[in-house]
């Protein structure tokens, strides 16, 4: 009788569960179609206000549960952000733009681009106002093309210079009884350092050395061309870290202003020919992405295919934030299909993944690339497997601030058995029909023999792997594998080494694309691939994994990172051609 209660609790339970989910998932529902549904007009002598308090991504992801999760997953569609900036430009409405910056989220190539569409804006003789309270490195570099900077008068600034900073495990890993078992080539491919060494390489510590200062060198270049400052005292201000408060930021010419939000709103009233007492008409990028877009009049057929690759590179369909090799293949396979179709640009914004993966999503390309022009634009990471996959393009677009190369591939293969055996008091036993049955196995050590037929494959797969980027870059083999051996280049250092074609933006890449297929400006429209999930399908499919992970996150709190880290390691099948685990640069 006991059980049968138990079972009927659990029962209980279970639909109590269901009908509370189900409820979330209608007010969730609701609630999207009725924001999907608003109409946004934009009333004259508006300002756009980009705040830019979301992670930039290449294509916006609506999250219709963020009201619950907090917006956790949510973020800027980068080609939604370009597209607003450039209409406001043209729009009799949109007077100036009020940029409400601190902790940008973004890559650097990824702020290139948005900077770059602000600079065409000013071209306009609109204003472009710029508020922080608190700035920082990428802020600023977006931040330095406004005419009026204002910083809060108790508010900082950071110019100091850029930073990469690498999470090591092999300490963590000898306590616990994991001996992380290495099989790569290359002596620059460091993605593995962390699970055998303590600290950087000295090649890992050559090759982010001169990436990093690559980069550097460019973002202070567009400061200084921005501000009227000399790169080099731009150097020194940043190198001796001279920025300490707001008042030294004012005094050495990186901001017109300080003051507070609402000093700030009063210049831009200011500029309205409004009285300070009236309210300044402030649409944000949400609102002005849904209103009406009356300039949208190309009717041609001809389509230029956009793929947008973003993410981890995996085998089988992956998911919204991977590459999934089969989802990819098909979208490629889509436009080279496509008599509408005339160009495919694939936009790759990815530290790499599975080696099988990537070679999957090659081949497409190559097939493509036969019967119509295919062009890489290259976003803030096409490194490894993310360079894989755009070498076979015709052309190459990366801006200087891309990091790329880490020709390379690895695999790491664990063997847990001293911490079952220390640590759990566990011991495994086994039976095989062959010597080499139980092969890969993580419960115990590689025979020596085992190694090496483990490294021989990796070495087959470098190979591969090599002998395609060479062919692509019209370049010998020899040559090549000099510029490889899993090393990270910038997108200037790898275009001076005939890695890349072109240092250019996403736009460029485009105009490129239409170059050579004959096609005129307003003579084609953009399809976007592949089909993101629609509403509906997101409703289904996400609220338990956005639980979870708001879950996870809240409970982790500043442990989170390397639980990320746990999970694309475990996530980790077969040879990697990937970059170091944290290119995080700050």
């Amino acid at each position: 009788m006991r059980q049968f209660f138990k079972y009927v609790l659990a029962t209980f339970t279970g639909l109590i569960l269901f009908a509370l989910i189900g409820f979330l998932l209608m007010i969730g529902l609701i609630v999207g179609l009725a924001s999907s549904d608003k109409e946004v007009t934009v009333a004259s002598n508006s300002v756009l206000e980009l705040t830019l308090d979301k992670p930039i991504a290449e294509r916006e992801f609506d999250n219709p549960f963020s009201g619950f999760t907090g917006g956790q997953n949510s973020s800027i569609g980068l080609d939604e952000l370009k597209a607003s900036i450039r209409r406001a430009k043209n729009d009799d409405d949109i007077k100036g733009i009020f940029l409400n910056l601190e902790l940008v989220q973004g890559g650097m190539a990824s702020l290139e681009e948005v900077r770059h569409e602000l600079l065409e804006f000013k071209k306009s003789g609109k204003f472009l106002v710029s508020y922080t309270d608190a700035q920082s490195e990428k802020s600023y570099y977006l931040a330095s093309v406004a005419d009026k900077l204002y910083l809060n008068p108790q508010g900082t600034l950071e110019f100091n210079g850029l930073s990469s900073e690498t999470m090591y495990y092999k300490n963590l890993f000898d306590k616990l009884g994991v001996q992380a078992q290495i099989f790569r080539v290359g002596s620059f491919k460091s993605a593995v350092e962390p699970y055998f060494r303590t600290n950087m390489s000295d090649s890992a510590r050559l090759q982010t050395s001169s990436f990093l200062n690559s980069i550097n060198n460019a973002m202070l270049a567009d400061v200084s061309t921005a501000r009227k400052l000399a790169p080099a005292r731009l150097k020194v201000i940043s190198d001796s870290m001279l920025v300490h408060n707001a008042d030294d930021a004012k005094r050495l010419g990186l901001v017109t202003n300080l003051g507070y939000y609402d000093q700030a709103t009063d210049y831009m009233k200011g500029k309205l020919g409004l009285a300070k007492d009236k309210k300044l008409s402030l649409i944000n990028l949400s609102d002005y992405s849904k209103a009406d877009d009356k300039d949208d009049d190309v009717t041609s057929g001809n389509r230029i295919a956009v793929i947008y690759a973003e993410g981890d590179i995996v085998t089988g369909k992956g998911g919204n934030s991977s590459i999934g090799s089969t989802r990819f293949a098909e979208a490629i396979r889509k436009a080279r299909l496509d008599d509408k179709v005339k160009a495919v640009v694939l936009r790759v914004n990815s530290p790499g993944g599975s080696s099988l993966a990537s070679d999957i999503i090659y081949r497409e390309v190559m097939l493509t690339k036969k019967v119509k022009p295919v062009i890489a634009s290259m976003s803030d990471v096409a490194a490894s497997g993310g360079y894989f996959i755009a070498m076979g393009c015709d052309t190459i677009v990366a801006h200087p601030t891309t990091i790329t190369g880490s020709i390379g591939v690895f695999g790491v293969l664990p063997n847990i058995e001293p911490m079952l055996r220390e640590k759990l008091g566990v011991t495994t036993d086994r039976v095989t029909t062959g010597k080499f049955s139980d092969f890969p196995t993580i419960t115990r050590a590689l025979t020596p023999f085992e190694q090496s037929q483990f490294q021989n494959e990796i070495n087959r797969i470098y190979a591969d792997f090599t002998t395609k980027a060479a062919a692509g870059r019209h370049m010998p083999v020899e040559r090549l594998r000099r510029l490889a051996s899993g090393r990270v280049w910038s997108g200037s250092e790898a275009k001076a080494r005939g890695l890349v074609d072109v240092l250019g933006s996403f736009d460029d890449a485009l105009r490129i694309a239409a170059r050579r297929a004959k096609l005129k400006d307003g003579d084609y429209r953009i399809q976007k691939l592949p089909r993101q999930k629609s509403f509906a399908e997101a409703v289904f499919s996400s609220f338990s994994e956005e639980a979870r992970l708001t879950l996870v996150k809240q409970e982790m709190g500043p442990l989170y990172p390397m639980y990320e880290q746990y999970k694309t390691l475990s996530e980790m099948k077969g040879v990697q051609a990937r970059i170091p685990f944290e290119m995080n640069i700050q």
